[in-house]
Protein backbone atom coordinates (compact mmCIF):
# COMPACT_ATOMS: atom_id res chain seq x y z
CA UNK A 1 0.00 0.00 0.00
CA UNK A 2 0.67 3.62 -0.95
CA UNK A 3 1.20 6.20 2.17
CA UNK A 4 -1.73 8.17 0.31
CA UNK A 5 -4.10 4.69 0.62
CA UNK A 6 -4.78 4.93 4.40
CA UNK A 7 -5.44 8.70 4.14
CA UNK A 8 -7.89 8.15 1.20
CA UNK A 9 -9.70 5.27 3.22
CA UNK A 10 -10.02 7.96 6.05
CA UNK A 11 -11.55 10.01 3.20
CA UNK A 12 -14.34 7.68 2.85
CA UNK A 13 -15.32 7.42 6.40
CA UNK A 14 -15.53 11.19 6.30
CA UNK A 15 -17.39 11.27 3.24
CA UNK A 16 -20.27 8.86 5.41
CA UNK A 17 -20.34 10.87 7.84
CA UNK A 18 -21.12 13.65 5.87
CA UNK A 19 -24.18 12.41 4.21
CA UNK A 20 -25.25 11.36 8.03
CA UNK A 21 -24.89 15.10 8.68
CA UNK A 22 -26.62 16.56 5.82
CA UNK A 23 -29.42 14.56 6.76
CA UNK A 24 -29.62 16.07 10.11
CA UNK A 25 -29.28 19.44 8.89
CA UNK A 26 -32.55 18.23 6.37
CA UNK A 27 -33.91 17.56 9.93
CA UNK A 28 -33.14 20.70 11.84
CA UNK A 29 -34.50 22.77 8.25
CA UNK A 30 -38.11 20.46 8.90
CA UNK A 31 -38.22 20.28 12.46
CA UNK A 32 -36.62 23.10 13.91
CA UNK A 33 -34.92 21.03 16.85
CA UNK A 34 -31.60 19.53 16.89
CA UNK A 35 -30.44 16.58 19.54
CA UNK A 36 -27.26 18.28 21.35
CA UNK A 37 -25.51 15.34 21.75
CA UNK A 38 -25.54 14.62 17.77
CA UNK A 39 -23.32 17.62 17.12
CA UNK A 40 -21.82 16.88 20.19
CA UNK A 41 -20.82 13.86 18.48
CA UNK A 42 -20.38 15.22 15.47
CA UNK A 43 -17.60 17.37 16.91
CA UNK A 44 -15.80 14.54 18.44
CA UNK A 45 -15.85 13.23 15.32
CA UNK A 46 -14.71 16.13 12.83
CA UNK A 47 -11.65 16.91 16.12
CA UNK A 48 -10.33 13.60 16.86
CA UNK A 49 -10.92 11.69 13.63
CA UNK A 50 -10.91 14.11 10.71
CA UNK A 51 -8.70 16.72 12.20
CA UNK A 52 -6.82 15.08 14.92
CA UNK A 53 -5.87 11.70 13.22
CA UNK A 54 -6.09 12.50 8.96
CA UNK A 55 -5.13 15.74 8.95
CA UNK A 56 -2.50 14.95 11.55
CA UNK A 57 -0.93 13.02 9.24
CA UNK A 58 -1.12 15.07 6.52
CA UNK A 59 -0.08 18.20 8.47
CA UNK A 60 2.70 16.21 10.96
CA UNK A 61 4.13 13.65 8.18
CA UNK A 62 3.39 13.84 4.56
CA UNK A 63 3.30 17.64 4.78
CA UNK A 64 6.38 17.75 6.89
CA UNK A 65 8.35 15.38 4.23
CA UNK A 66 6.96 17.73 1.57
CA UNK A 67 8.48 20.51 2.82
CA UNK A 68 12.12 19.01 2.26
CA UNK A 69 11.48 18.56 -1.37
CA UNK A 70 11.67 20.90 -4.09
CA UNK A 71 8.35 21.20 -4.84
CA UNK A 72 6.85 22.84 -7.98
CA UNK A 73 5.19 25.84 -7.46
CA UNK A 74 1.88 24.37 -8.09
CA UNK A 75 2.68 21.82 -5.77
CA UNK A 76 3.48 24.25 -3.32
CA UNK A 77 0.15 26.56 -3.52
CA UNK A 78 -2.19 23.61 -3.41
CA UNK A 79 -0.26 22.12 0.14
CA UNK A 80 -0.73 26.30 1.30
CA UNK A 81 -4.45 25.76 0.15
CA UNK A 82 -4.59 22.29 1.66
CA UNK A 83 -3.28 23.73 5.77
CA UNK A 84 -5.27 27.02 5.13
CA UNK A 85 -8.49 24.27 4.53
CA UNK A 86 -7.63 22.77 7.34
CA UNK A 87 -7.68 26.07 9.66
CA UNK A 88 -11.28 27.06 7.79
CA UNK A 89 -12.53 23.51 9.15
CA UNK A 90 -11.16 24.12 12.77
CA UNK A 91 -12.85 27.42 12.54
CA UNK A 92 -16.25 26.11 12.03
CA UNK A 93 -16.18 23.45 14.02
CA UNK A 94 -15.34 25.92 17.10
CA UNK A 95 -17.92 28.25 16.50
CA UNK A 96 -20.36 24.88 15.80
CA UNK A 97 -19.33 24.23 19.32
CA UNK A 98 -19.97 27.70 20.06
CA UNK A 99 -23.90 27.31 18.70
CA UNK A 100 -24.44 24.42 20.03
CA UNK A 101 -23.52 25.22 23.56
CA UNK A 102 -25.87 28.67 23.01
CA UNK A 103 -28.92 26.42 21.97
CA UNK A 104 -28.20 23.75 25.22
CA UNK A 105 -28.76 27.45 27.41
CA UNK A 106 -32.03 27.67 25.88
CA UNK A 107 -31.19 30.65 22.54
CA UNK A 108 -32.83 29.14 19.88
CA UNK A 109 -31.55 31.77 17.29
CA UNK A 110 -28.57 28.91 17.65
CA UNK A 111 -30.06 26.74 15.63
CA UNK A 112 -29.55 28.46 12.58
CA UNK A 113 -26.01 28.96 13.80
CA UNK A 114 -26.16 25.16 14.34
CA UNK A 115 -27.20 24.34 11.20
CA UNK A 116 -25.26 26.97 9.17
CA UNK A 117 -22.15 25.25 10.61
CA UNK A 118 -23.01 21.87 9.84
CA UNK A 119 -23.99 22.62 6.48
CA UNK A 120 -20.43 24.71 5.93
CA UNK A 121 -19.32 21.47 6.91
CA UNK A 122 -21.20 19.08 4.16
CA UNK A 123 -19.83 21.59 1.38
CA UNK A 124 -16.24 21.91 2.60
CA UNK A 125 -14.97 18.76 3.45
CA UNK A 126 -16.28 17.47 -0.03
CA UNK A 127 -14.20 19.84 -2.46
CA UNK A 128 -11.30 19.53 0.27
CA UNK A 129 -11.45 15.88 -0.22
CA UNK A 130 -11.61 15.98 -4.24
CA UNK A 131 -8.18 18.45 -4.08
CA UNK A 132 -6.35 16.01 -2.16
CA UNK A 133 -7.36 12.38 -3.59
CA UNK A 134 -7.23 13.85 -7.38
CA UNK A 135 -5.15 16.82 -7.36
CA UNK A 136 -2.35 16.76 -4.62
CA UNK A 137 -2.16 12.89 -3.49
CA UNK A 138 -1.51 11.88 -7.36
CA UNK A 139 1.20 14.61 -7.55
CA UNK A 140 2.46 14.63 -4.28
CA UNK A 141 3.74 10.55 -4.89
CA UNK A 142 5.90 11.54 -7.15
CA UNK A 143 8.22 13.10 -5.04
CA UNK A 144 9.13 10.51 -3.10
CA UNK A 145 10.82 7.10 -3.49
CA UNK A 146 8.99 3.77 -2.62
CA UNK A 147 10.87 3.64 0.46
CA UNK A 148 10.53 6.97 1.28
CA UNK A 149 6.48 6.26 0.82
CA UNK A 150 7.01 3.41 2.84
CA UNK A 151 8.65 4.70 5.69
CA UNK A 152 5.85 7.42 5.87
CA UNK A 153 3.08 5.10 5.63
CA UNK A 154 4.93 3.27 9.08
CA UNK A 155 4.87 6.64 10.38
CA UNK A 156 0.70 6.76 9.79
CA UNK A 157 0.40 3.27 11.37
CA UNK A 158 2.63 4.50 14.57
CA UNK A 159 0.47 7.64 14.91
CA UNK A 160 -2.85 6.08 14.83
CA UNK A 161 -1.55 3.71 17.29
CA UNK A 162 -1.03 6.48 19.28
CA UNK A 163 -3.75 8.63 18.98
CA UNK A 164 -6.55 6.77 20.66
CA UNK A 165 -4.34 6.96 23.89
CA UNK A 166 -4.01 10.87 23.17
CA UNK A 167 -7.77 10.68 22.46
CA UNK A 168 -8.39 9.17 26.22
CA UNK A 169 -6.29 10.50 27.70
CA UNK A 170 -7.70 13.80 26.73
CA UNK A 171 -10.83 12.77 28.34
CA UNK A 172 -9.68 11.62 32.01
CA UNK A 173 -7.45 15.21 31.83
CA UNK A 174 -11.10 16.71 31.07
CA UNK A 175 -12.83 15.49 34.02
CA UNK A 176 -10.19 15.60 36.22
CA UNK A 177 -9.92 19.71 35.57
CA UNK A 178 -13.68 19.38 36.39
CA UNK A 179 -13.95 17.40 39.75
Amino acid sequence: MQARGPLMIEHRLIERMLTVVEGVVADIEATQKVDPVFVDTAVDFIRFYADRTHHGKEEDILFRELKKKPLSPADQRVMEELVAEHVTGRETTRALVAANSRYRNGDAAALADIARHLKMLTEFYPRHIAKEDKVFFPASRGYFTGDEDQAMLAEFWEFDRQMIHEKYAAVVEGFEKRA
